[in-house]
């Protein structure tokens, strides 16, 4: 695995090891061991799984102490224009925007610690998209981020002729100048 610094401390791009033949491909998505070697030192205890349809935008999405998130990010199917926004404010990155494509073609993942908000357009048809978490959902202490926060300016991606499509819960989220310090 080919593990890529981002800028931000702790968030990296994971390029795995393909192998091809032709039957088709393998490669480990992930292996607690070649993790450890890289100095990834996560005990990861939930997957979870969304399908969406192209135009849709999920987050930005966090959970607070004592239940932040780490996450481990991947596209199954379609592609996801990934979007995390670091929330810690003893760095550098408070408040920068990070953006990276993933794809089921290019099989990345993106480490996302504890301390970013994480969410993702759907820049294809559809996408289905995993992601591993150190903690376990906790509804009471999820938190967000207004996806059109004016003071981030993120840029989507969404493809054209497709509205985008977000939740009413995400609709509801607070600009990032109106949250306590959470990390």
């Amino acid at each position: 695995m080919n593990c890529v610094e981002t800028g931000f401390a702790g968030m990296f791009i994971l390029q795995p090891v393909v192998r091809e033949d032709a039957r088709g491909h393998f490669f480990e998505s992930y292996n607690k061991k070649s993790f450890g070697d890289a100095g990834l030192h996560f005990d990861f205890v939930q997957d979870n799984q969304s399908w969406s349809r192209g135009g849709v935008i999920r987050g930005l999405h966090f959970q607070v102490p004592p239940v932040a998130q780490t996450k481990l990010v991947r596209v199954l199917h379609g592609i996801i224009w990934d979007v995390v926004v670091d929330l810690r404010r003893d760095q550098p990155t408070y408040g920068k925007v990070h953006y990276v494509e993933l794809s089921a073609a290019n099989k990345w993942q993106l480490l996302v610690p504890k301390g970013f908000a994480h969410g993702f357009s759907v820049i294809s048809e559809s996408a289905e998209v995993l992601y591993k978490s150190d903690g376990l959902y906790t509804p009471s202490l999820e938190r967000g981020i207004r996806y059109d926060d004016a003071d981030l300016r993120i840029e989507w991606k969404i493809t054209p002729g497709h509205q985008p499509l977000v939740s009413d819960k995400d609709l509801a989220w607070p600009r990032l100048s109106e949250l306590p310090g959470y990390f």
